[in-house]
């Protein structure tokens, strides 16, 4: 049975927030999902900056494109830029369908770029989808944080 891996989820909906989390908790992997609602605040987590000192490096980050403070684009290329950080999938999860957000996302070297469903239901599937196939199918470092 494959482990458990971190999720950081950077997303400031209420509601998006708690659909991944029903859709993490039903999963049977036991994944283990956190949150935070802000660009300032992931980078905070990923370097294990201040609160964050003791926070675990996540395998995977699910990243929304419209934050405040700073915003998605702005998170993924500084996450993309760091050499302790670079290693880590950024999917991007957003509303936006534009075809300039997609492209821009990937040439900031995003790993995966996802429309977020309007229907529960579809949400809450493509987001298992996700969560299933980096925690299932994709190989990703044992230690998190090794170079």
């Amino acid at each position: 049975m494959p482990q458990p891996i971190e999720v950081l989820l950077v997303e400031d909906d209420p509601g998006d927030v708690l659909m991944t989390r029903e859709a993490f908790a039903e999963h049977a992997v036991g994944d283990r999902l956190h949150v935070v609602t802000d660009g300032v605040e992931a980078l905070r987590f990923l370097r294990r900056e201040g609160e964050y000192a003791g926070a675990p490096r996540p395998h995977l980050v699910l990243l929304d494109l419209n934050l405040p403070r700073k915003d998605g684009r702005e998170v993924l290329a500084e996450v993309k830029r760091d050499d302790e950080l670079a290693h880590i999938p950024v999917v991007v999860l957003t509303t936006s369908e534009a075809e300039e957000d997609v492209v821009r996302s990937y040439r900031l070297h995003a790993n995966a770029y996802v429309a977020k469903p309007v229907d529960f239901d579809d949400f809450i599937r493509v987001v298992r989808q996700i969560d299933g196939f980096f925690a299932d199918v994709a190989r990703l470092p044992d230690e998190p944080g090794a170079r």
